[in-house]
């Protein structure tokens, strides 16, 4: 027998880790872990078990935590932040390299726990997960250190809830706690219940890190401690988990003012197209959709290949599924280790077994929470399994034509988190890269992460980033605090038909004026009661309207910036012209006398933002690759506003000019007491060369077209600068596709100054989006 054919035929002997110093450190709390509260772990109260998915063997009882001790928790939390805050950037760096190191002299202990505890393969969480979450700790230590430089004017939140599943316990709560800590705020953390034993052995490990009593606390239980936390006095909730119960959390924050981040499911397409190296494809799928178990967010869990080589390239996959290794996580030699729980071992299979595709498995699986790789082809696009999220080792299939069908196939879901684009012509993968509907992108590659790349999701994968700058900025908000806003009302008067001139205002829908589909209008009066003019009511069909048009104005965002900035100075300069105009009529409907600085501030802001255009852009992240990751600025897509009730000239423009500088298209609700200065308005932005569509504006009560407008599930973002209390309403209805939503939360606003303009208008106009490319062969 030849030396090649002994090495193919030789079979993988057993190379067990030992599971004995993590068992010992279990044992230590043979009764039960309590809640990690204010720098202790407290008494077990009544508990449940935490078992090996692989064995079924019992690893310990973790205690549910009661309302009490959450609010123990938060209080803890609170009395902790001044401190830590106070500790400035630098004294917090030294805690978090103390954690990072000790996550590193203990990696050994924290993999084999977290294989135990989880079910994934020993070498996914000695080589990825340990590694990646001592990566974050380094990482955010120097984002503390610099934070006073390169954040002014940025404090902390205060107390962050945080709430991490069960797929990457250690990973997920590195995450989030290291960027909370960096800049400033104290957390309360909830790990999931099935994998709660490594968020407990880094509270142990933060006592030995010297950390100020308070800063961290964990509580474990059930999906009901969760919902505590969310109901509690915290200002930020971070969550990853679950598109249904991220949108739970958003509709249950509503109106609160707290901050809130979610990273949710995912249904990512992988696609191969036929220059691709076929045999790096299938090797980058292994890990897209089988690196722990097909249980990631972003699993690359909808295969697309291109039909010339899809059955060449479907053959060699098979091939590959066959010499996948399953079983005993903590053997190095296994691939595909234990489903962490049986009852998501029940629903992987329910949904494969009510498939209407052909099913491929290779055998033979072991028995009981294994589930072998899987492949299913042959479904229909709207087929359940091509479109909802089975969080297992489960790939779908289906092929395409060319690289515009293979982006529609890609785009066609209401996930939004990754993609995997596989081509050997550049050209191709950087055409496809950004027009995926993806917060990430790898090119030729799969489940790269780093803590200074940003990742999050669109659409019902959530929103917010996570890792470097922007992760870090989603924990801070502006220094001081802001005042209650005061709404203003219309003034009253009686009737003054006919007018010497009747100028029928009319909406401003798709680049034409239009009589709003009511038929309905109300009058505007000025301080004395004098008629000024009539204000058409939209309703919610010309809502339908607007945004149609807008999203039929979508080649904008395709506009250069160069492009976009020149129609931004044409509005500024026609505004100029019409100048006094505009200010007699700012000043006879708010019955002001700052109606000519209003208009010359709108005009320097539209000036500003024109020459932000080409300047608000991405960067290279600083990660540890042979290649690079761009974070890339791309426009959110339409935009819905409701304008702010003072300065209805220059608040208008301040949500509109900075939207429609980054390529979105926005569909404007006026000042509710002052519409007919937008209705002025829209006559400039005819004679300015604003593509129709881009810029659509609708007058009437903001409390009527607020829930049609942000449950409209072709507007990708809302903002409401109301007057009216309307900021609960926005963020319940913003809850249905999940879409972002920025709001006052009741509070006043300065348009006139810093303010009213900026970079916080910039970061809401946007989505980042973090490709990945290698490079070298």
């Amino acid at each position: 027998m030849s030396v090649k054919e002994i090495f193919e035929t030789m079979e993988y002997g057993p190379s067990a880790e030992s599971a004995s110093e993590a068992l010992a450190w279990l044992a230590t709390q043979e009764t039960g872990f309590g809640q990690f509260i204010d720098g202790a772990f407290t008494a077990p109260g009544d508990t449940f078990e935490s078992r090996n998915p692989a064995t079924g063997a019992l690893l310990a009882k973790v205690t549910q935590a009661t309302q009490a001790d959450v609010d123990a928790a938060v209080a803890a939390a609170r009395a902790a932040q001044p401190k830590w805050e106070k500790l400035g950037g630098p004294g917090r760096a030294r805690h978090l390299y103390a954690l990072a190191r000790l996550l590193q002299k203990h990696a050994r202990l924290f993999a084999v726990l977290e294989t135990l505890d989880n079910g994934k393969p020993i070498r996914e969480s000695r080589d990825i997960d340990v590694p990646l979450a001592a990566r974050h700790f380094y990482y955010h230590a120097g984002s503390a250190q610099l934070m006073a430089s390169e954040m002014p004017g940025r404090v902390a939140m205060g107390v962050c809830g945080q709430i991490i599943p069960w797929n990457f316990p250690l990973l997920m709560l590195a995450w989030k706690v290291a960027p909370a800590l960096a800049t400033g705020n104290t957390v309360v953390l909830k790990p999931a219940e099935w994998t709660p034993l490594t968020a407990l052995l880094f509270a142990d490990i933060c006592r030995q890190a010297g950390l100020p009593r308070g800063v961290v606390n964990i509580v474990t239980g059930d999906g009901a401690v969760g919902e505590m936390i969310v109901a509690s006095e915290v200002d930020k909730i971070a969550f990853t988990g679950s598109t249904e119960v991220g949108r739970r959390i958003r509709e249950a924050t509503a109106g609160s003012g707290k901050a809130l981040t979610l990273e949710l499911g995912g249904k990512s397409p992988y696609i191969v197209f036929e220059d691709a190296d076929l045999d790096s494809a299938v090797e980058g799928l292994v890990d897209a959709i089988w690196f722990n178990g097909g249980q990631v967010c972003c699993a690359g869990s909808r295969l697309l290949v291109q039909e010339g080589v899809a059955g060449r390239f479907h053959a060699k996959l098979k091939a590959r599924m066959e010499k996948l290794r399953i079983g005993d996580p903590l053997d190095k030699c296994i691939d595909v280790g234990a489903i962490v729980d049986p009852v998501q071992h029940k629903r992987i299979a329910e949904m494969v077994a009510a498939s209407d595709g052909e099913v491929f498995q290779p055998g033979p699986c072991p028995e009981g929470c294994f589930y072998p790789p899987t492949l299913i082809t042959s479904l229909a696009p709207a087929s359940a399994l091509m479109q909802d999220e089975i969080f297992g080792p489960v790939l779908v299939s289906a092929t395409f034509r060319t690289p515009s069908e293979a982006v529609e196939m890609a785009n066609n879901t209401r996930y939004g988190l990754a993609a995997s684009v596989w081509s050997e012509n550049i050209n191709v993968a950087l055409d496809v890269a950004p027009k995926l509907a993806a917060g990430v992108v790898w090119i030729n590659g799969s489940n790269m992460f780093d803590a200074a790349a940003p990742f999050g999701g669109l659409r019902e994968s959530g929103f917010g980033r996570e890792g470097g700058p922007e992760g870090l900025t989603a924990y801070t908000r502006p220094a001081g605090k802001p005042k209650p806003g005061k709404p203003v009302a219309a003034f009253p008067g009686g009737e003054a038909e006919p007018q010497p001139v009747d100028r029928t205002a009319k909406l401003y829908i798709g680049g034409k004026q239009a009589r709003p589909d009511g038929g309905y209008a109300r009058n505007v009066h000025d301080k004395r009661g004098a008629l000024i003019g009539q204000a058409p009511l939209a309703s919610r069909k010309d809502i339908r309207n607007a945004v149609e048009a807008a999203r039929g104005a979508a080649g904008w965002a395709g506009a250069s910036a160069h492009n976009r900035a020149q129609v931004l100075y044409y509005i500024g300069e026609n505004l100029s012209a019409r100048s006094d105009g505009f200010a007699t009529l700012l000043d006879r409907l708010t019955g002001g006398r700052d109606g000519a600085k209003e208009v010359e501030t709108s005009i320097e802001r539209l000036f500003t933002y024109a020459a932000w255009c080409d300047k608000f852009d991405g960067r290279v992240a600083g990660v540890p690759l042979r290649g690079t990751a761009l974070a890339m600025r791309a426009p959110c897509g339409v935009i819905g506003g409701l304008c702010p009730d003072q300065h209805p000239l220059l608040g208008l423009v301040s949500l509109m000019a900075p939207a429609i500088a980054m390529g979105n298209r926005v569909v404007l609700v006026a000042s509710e007491p002052f519409p007919l200065a937008a209705t002025e308005f829209y006559q400039v932005l005819d004679t300015s060369d604003v593509p129709g569509g881009v810029v659509n504006i609708l007058t009437g009560s903001h409390a009527e077209l607020a829930p049609t407008l942000a449950g409209h599930a072709d507007v990708d973002s809302v903002w409401s600068f109301s007057g009216a209390p309307l900021s609960e309403v926005v963020e319940r209805h913003a809850a249905g596709n999940l879409k972002r939503s920025w709001v006052n939360d009741g509070m006043a606003r300065d348009w006139t100054g810093a303010d009213g303009e900026g970079r916080a208008f910039l970061d809401a106009a946007t989505e980042v989006k973090t490709v990945w490319i290698p490079w070298g062969a």
